[in-house]
């Protein structure tokens, strides 16, 4: 098919914090609006993984699992029939890189002001700052606290 002819394609960013959530929410209004296609990407990654010491923490994952959450974080949000319209995907690695390869070729990559980082006084999170800056396409920052309409 040719890429005129195509439904836009809209990349949000989802980790269960509530902006991931109102990213989502518009992101769906936004594909409504120009006949587009969501795809609701989810990173994870194991702590210290790419580090030389071994990592102080639990480093088992269990990928069902967490695939099992993102469809029900999508489905909560959006509930059944919305969530049946949005492509989800998983992927292991770093969020910033995750987000920006899943943008490759989309026409708006949608992702939340604020993560489940812990540095709560900054303007917006490390992850949606560097998607920012690297982004392949334009990019939405979605804030919690602000409805879509």
């Amino acid at each position: 098919m040719d890429r005129q002819h195509e439904a836009p394609r809209i990349v949000v960013g989802v980790d269960g914090s509530l902006s991931s959530q109102a990213a989502l929410r518009w992101a769906v209004r936004y594909a409504d609006l120009v006949s587009g296609r969501v795809e609701a990407v989810a990173a994870w990654d194991l702590p210290g993984a790419a580090s030389w010491s071994a990592p102080a923490v639990d480093t088992t994952f269990d990928e069902e699992e967490a695939e099992r959450r993102l469809v029900e974080e999508v489905r909560t949000v959006l509930g059944e029939d919305g969530a049946s319209s949005v492509h989800q995907r998983l992927v292991r690695g770093n969020p910033v890189d995750v987000l920006v390869d899943a943008a490759q070729g989309a026409d708006m990559l949608v992702v939340g002001s604020r993560g489940r980082g812990g540095f709560s006084r900054a303007l917006l999170g490390s992850v949606s700052h560097q998607t920012a800056l690297h982004a392949p396409c334009p990019i939405t920052i979605v804030r919690a606290d602000v409805p879509v309409q």
